[in-house]
């Protein structure tokens, strides 16, 4: 008989078992109690900062991969209503997005161009920060793979292999200390809507 490390990722059998719907609405309950939220999404839009049919289309994919019961429209739900405590009651959100979070393609042109303009509104969301790091800008960092930080002492990263919640102090810093080196390498304000703006005017010329 095997077991897994003391420290290793739940699986997604274990946590997907049920649906998307319960795991989504533990992340909206941990954002609820959230007041200070930073993080770090390379390829992805964020999460807190998805459309509807853009977490539709991204639930649609680990449904179908990981042949989980699909309950889609529960956990589009859940995952969408976490952008209501974007600045609600003095919490803070700092958002970095890499430019490819732009790029990628899921749910097709229409769905790309109405994310692509929901991040273009939400640069004006009381209490939300949000950076963009350009393809080619200097990195003082290596660019690593996605993670939230909640009220600086819990961390949560995702993989094909499940999720992991890291509240170790030592390992925590790591991610803070990473987040903080990525900050540089990112634009914002104006800068971020003519990034934005200049990809939308390209989305769905291809694929």
């Amino acid at each position: 008989m095997t077991t897994s490390p003391p420290d290793a990722a739940p699986g997604w059998d274990d946590l997907l078992r049920t649906g998307t719907g319960p795991v989504q609405q533990t992340f909206l309950d941990l954002v609820r109690t959230t007041r200070a939220y930073v993080g770090y999404s390379p390829d992805l839009v964020s999460g807190l900062l998805q459309t509807p049919g853009y977490a539709a289309a991204v639930l649609r994919l680990v449904v179908d991969f990981y042949g989980t019961p699909d309950d889609i429209e529960a956990g589009v739900a859940a995952r969408t209503a976490r952008a209501q405590y974007i600045g609600q009651d003095g919490r803070t959100f700092h958002i970095l997005l890499g430019e490819q979070a732009l790029r990628t393609n899921l749910g097709g042109p229409e769905v790309m161009q109405d994310q692509l303009q929901r991040l273009l509104d939400a640069t004006n969301l009381p209490g939300l920060t949000l950076g963009i790091i350009p393809a080619q800008a200097r990195l003082l960092v290596h660019p690593g793979g996605g993670f939230s930080i909640f009220d600086g002492n819990r961390v949560e990263v995702e993989g094909y292999r499940g999720a992991e919640t890291i509240t170790d102090e030592g390992r925590v810093a790591l991610f803070r200390k990473a987040f903080g080196l990525l900050q540089p390498s990112a634009v914002y304000g104006e800068p971020v809507r003519d990034l934005i703006t200049a990809v939308m005017a390209t989305a769905g010329r291809c694929c």
